[in-house]
């Protein structure tokens, strides 16, 4: 089993190293805040994977403490873009 673990954690890291490439080749903040939001994911994953591995509960807490308050950082940057939109629209005289 601990292999199995390790293994699934050396897997997550890949892939998030891999789509990592693909994400950054983005100019925009968009990509930027994906790459953020990738490396967020496959961070907690990875640590809920090694936590197992070594039994270590605080870990395991303080991850899915992370995990849960993620989305408040997504739920900004949509805010603040689409704030961003509107003040661009009302500058240009546009409908909001």
């Amino acid at each position: 089993m601990d292999d199995f673990l390790l293994g699934a954690c050396a897997f997550v890291l890949l892939m998030v190293a891999v789509s990592l490439v693909a994400v950054l080749r983005g100019p925009g903040s968009v990509e930027r805040m994906m790459a953020a939001m990738l490396f967020g994911t496959g961070g907690i994953a990875s640590l809920l994977l090694l936590g197992t591995l070594h039994g270590m509960e605080i870990v395991i807490n303080v991850v899915l403490t992370l995990a849960v308050l993620a989305p408040f950082a997504t739920i900004a940057f949509v805010r603040a873009g689409s704030a961003l939109v509107r003040d661009e629209a009302d500058a240009d005289g546009g409908p909001t």
